[in-house]
């Protein structure tokens, strides 16, 4: 009874989606005020019918009813409680109920806090979000229906995928998602924006919010994402340049340009047209990851489907949003002429460095990942786009923008000197130079590219705290360290977030260039030397998990004598699945990780790969604390109060005049 009232309400969020697409749209086009007033109503029905539907498929799948074919097909009663709700969204139907949830929260998060927003705007911004739930909703409903019933349940599932039963990958998603449908707020901005006629400084302020939100989110998903193929997939790596991890990387580039192309706008009117384009590209990236993970056209650890079925449907969606926002965006060309003019040498133009690095940077992964596609169709050849080639096209972007990003943040508005910018950063020079220097002089014999972003990893850090200081004006450096409490919160985040950013860089830098590795076949009681540390396979046995049978590892880890710490690296097996998975051992420090990997029996021992990983934690550590300054931001009052709080005449109608 549960189920059919989870597919019941779907049904009626479907029909409630439909209304709030079309009433409130017309209402707006006509000056209506009752129509343009009924999308608050909607977008709190369709919310919480949504959040009804979602909720009967997860008692569905925490009380192991084995009636519905996806609680099957993704379940197992002996799975532990945590894996059961995860697998709500481990798969194809029901990442995509949670694609709707997110996609009607925020719709009514707008419709709830968008009190200041002008009508008209506020109107065309829920009709066209809604419209977007027509096309998931239609979707799931025609072809991915989550609530389909099994004429005859077995006793048991199929158990969920085990590379996702991990804590990782259960709350990696939903924050990816998060992310990924926050930016189509971005998107019903834009788009309402295009039809009103009018994109201005108010409407920057707007947008700004949900943007900052969603590309936090994203950066949380994808550090989430990045630890969890770091510790589980055992292969001692953080980053694949997998499709699907370049499709969530693509929209979190171009939302951080977005991020930077809206302060423009909002400050001097300027680069309207730029930033409408990066509100579009940033969910039609979004809804590319979408058509990537699901239509089976690229081979992914992460891949949700392998229906080309299902992926026609969803380019349908993509060509039809994406077609439509282009076809407005030509027509409304002439409603977003630049006010504000600045000199070459300006904070501005300096964001126009910063986005055209992330713009061109995010099109380098998007041909990366596309071009092995692409070759296979028109050429009829089979290509392997890998780490080599994302590592030289990508990252002498991320140099510049690294070496320039500290000199544009503390440029002023419209008119600068290049020298007086140099001047506030000048002292981050020194330590940058010496981090490089001292790199290349304990590791000579390795690439210079390790020291070299370690400085400017320094230079980025050291640059933030500058640039924050510098906004405390002059005087005695007790009264302006004494100003600092006071500054927005917005100035704050900025510097937390390109903190976390060098730090992130830094972690990089270190980890690929001065990891040391070992690989053997290790008997049991052997020792061996990895680095300043002797490691010793002391016992390996059987252990029986709840779902699986694991061979676990005993590694005592010493140095000069002493005991560091033991490891238990594992070889699982799931039965249900008959699928293996790898669980390193991990000793994590502050500025080491030693990482060993259990391997099969090999001549009388087992195959034992070993790493010291430098300064890998400072990789998430820093995308945690670039989340930090993204919230901080947010958190700037601001940020929450609308800039639409002005006084706007009002006709006799009642309705703002445009």
């Amino acid at each position: 009874m549960i189920v059919e009232l989870g597919h019941f309400t779907l049904i009626l969020a479907f029909a409630v989606a439909i209304f709030q697409m079309v009433v409130p749209l017309v209402g707006a086009s006509r000056g209506w005020p009752e129509w343009m007033a009924a999308a608050v109503p909607a977008a709190s029905a369709q919310f919480l019918l949504t959040a009804v539907s979602f909720a009967a498929l997860t008692f569905a799948f925490v009380t192991s009813d084995f009636s519905v074919a996806l609680v099957t097909a993704n379940s197992h009663t002996l799975k532990p409680l945590l894996y059961k709700i995860s697998g709500v969204w481990g798969n194809h139907e029901g990442s995509l109920l949670l694609w709707v949830l997110i996609l009607t929260l925020f719709g009514a998060m707008a419709a709830w806090f968008g009190g200041n927003l002008p009508p008209r705007l506020k109107a065309r911004v829920l009709g066209v979000q809604s419209a977007i739930g027509v096309a998931f909703f239609g979707f799931i409903l025609f072809t991915s229906n989550p609530f389909l019933r099994l004429e005859n349940p077995p006793m048991n599932g199929g158990d969920l995928n085990p590379l996702l039963q991990d804590p990782g990958l259960a709350f990696h998603p939903p924050f990816l998602y998060l992310g990924y449908v926050g930016l189509s707020m971005t998107f019903s901005f834009a788009v309402a924006a295009l039809l009103e006629g009018r994109v201005d400084a108010a409407w920057a302020r707007w947008v700004r919010p949900w943007t900052l939100a969603a590309w936090l989110f994203l950066t949380i998903g994808i550090a989430l994402g990045s630890w969890w193929a770091y510790y589980e997939l055992g292969w001692g790596g953080f980053w694949f340049w997998d499709p699907v991890e370049n499709a969530s990387f693509m929209p979190w580039l171009i939302s951080a340009a977005l991020l930077h192309s809206a302060i423009v706008v909002e400050k001097r009117e300027a680069l309207k047209s730029w930033t409408i384009l990066l509100a579009i590209l940033a969910f039609g990236f979004s809804l590319i990851g979408t058509f990537i993970v699901r239509s089976g056209v690229i081979t992914s650890v992460h891949a949700f489907a392998n229906d080309p079925e299902r992926g026609v449907f969803i380019l349908f969606i993509l060509a039809f949003f994406m077609g439509g926002a282009f076809l407005l965006y030509a027509l409304r060309a002439g409603a977003m002429q630049a006010k504000g003019v600045f000199s070459l040498v300006s904070r501005e133009s300096a964001l126009v460095v910063n986005n055209l690095l992330l713009a061109v940077s995010a099109f380098v992964v998007f041909i990366g990942t596309l071009w092995p596609l692409l070759a296979e169709i028109f050429f009829d050849r089979t290509l392997s786009v890998g780490a080599p080639f994302f590592n030289a096209a990508f990252f002498p972007f991320v140099l510049v923008l690294a070496v320039a990003l500290p000199i544009g943040a503390v440029m002023p508005w419209k008119r600068a000197g290049v020298g007086r910018a140099l001047r506030v950063v000048a002292p981050a020079l020194v330590p940058a130079g010496a981090a490089v220097l001292l790199c290349y002089a304990v590791f000579t014999g390795h690439s210079a590219i390790g020291p070299l972003f370690i400085g400017l990893a320094v230079w980025l850090v050291i640059s933030a705290g500058l640039d924050l200081l510098s906004r405390t004006g002059r005087g005695a450096l007790g009264a302006r360290l004494a100003r600092l409490g006071r500054l927005p919160r917005a100035d704050w985040g900025k510097a937390v977030a390109h903190t976390g950013l060098g730090l992130t860089i830094f972690g990089i830098a270190a980890l690929t260039t001065f990891a040391s590795e070992d690989i053997r076949v290790a008997r049991i009681g052997e020792s061996f030397e990895l680095g300043p540390y002797t490691l010793t396979l002391t016992n390996v046995q059987d252990v029986q998990g709840p779902n699986y049978a694991s061979r676990m590892g005993t590694v005592e880890v010493a140095r000069d004598g002493a005991a560091v710490s033991t490891l238990h690296p594992e070889r699982r097996f799931y039965p249900v699945a008959r699928m293996p998975t790898t669980e390193a051992g991990i000793d994590s420090g502050l500025t080491r990780d030693i990482y060993v990997v259990l391997g099969d029996p090999q001549q009388g021992g087992f195959a034992l790969r070993s790493y010291i990983k430098p300064w890998a934690n400072w990789i998430w550590g820093g995308a945690i604390i670039m989340a930090l300054g993204g919230l901080l931001s947010l958190s700037d009052r601001r940020y929450r109060v609308a800039a639409g709080a002005r006084k706007q005449a009002t006709r006799t109608d009642g309705v703002p005049a445009e």
